[in-house]
């Protein structure tokens, strides 16, 4: 047999191993971050609800959403184990210590110019329109004149 011919089943043997493996490996993270919660640990769900963990069990667990209000998850619906630190910060709202910058809504906000208000030209709907309707009767006037009838007396 020609070793080109199994060239192509040989690497994609490879890159299905590869891919199970790190599949496997991802599986086994979230599994041993899943088995370190324990009571008081502030974790997100898989949809992005923050809660405190009460009681672990052996496939679920029971989170408080708020004071005195009791949820039972399954341990696959956790998404995230958070610190104290971080938890709290979400939680509570507190802004980071980090000044995050500030993306302004649209760029004429970049711009610093106080005697723009002379030099601006409005383009707005109205004006297109009446240009357009003005274009349309200047062709319908040349298109009569072209190929208007004319009366004999």
């Amino acid at each position: 047999m020609d070793i080109a011919f199994l060239f192509p089943f040989i690497l994609l043997i490879g890159v299905m191993f590869l891919m199970t493996r790190s599949a496997k490996n991802r599986q086994r993270q979230a599994m041993e971050m899943r088995d370190a919660m324990e009571p008081g640990t502030g974790v997100r769900t898989i949809g992005g609800m923050y809660a405190q963990v009460k009681e672990v069990r052996e496939d679920t667990v029971v989170l408080e959403i708020t004071p005195g209000v009791h949820a039972l998850f399954a341990k696959n619906a956790i998404g995230a184990v958070l610190d104290a630190d971080e938890y709290e910060r979400i939680v509570n709202g507190e802004e980071e210590d980090e000044e995050t910058p500030v993306v302004p809504d649209d760029a004429s906000s970049l711009i610093e110019d106080e005697d723009a208000g002379d030099d601006r030209v409005e383009l707005g709907k109205d004006d297109a329109k009446a240009e357009a309707k003005r274009d349309k009767t200047e062709e319908s006037r040349k298109d009569e004149g072209e190929s208007g009838s004319r009366s004999d007396s």
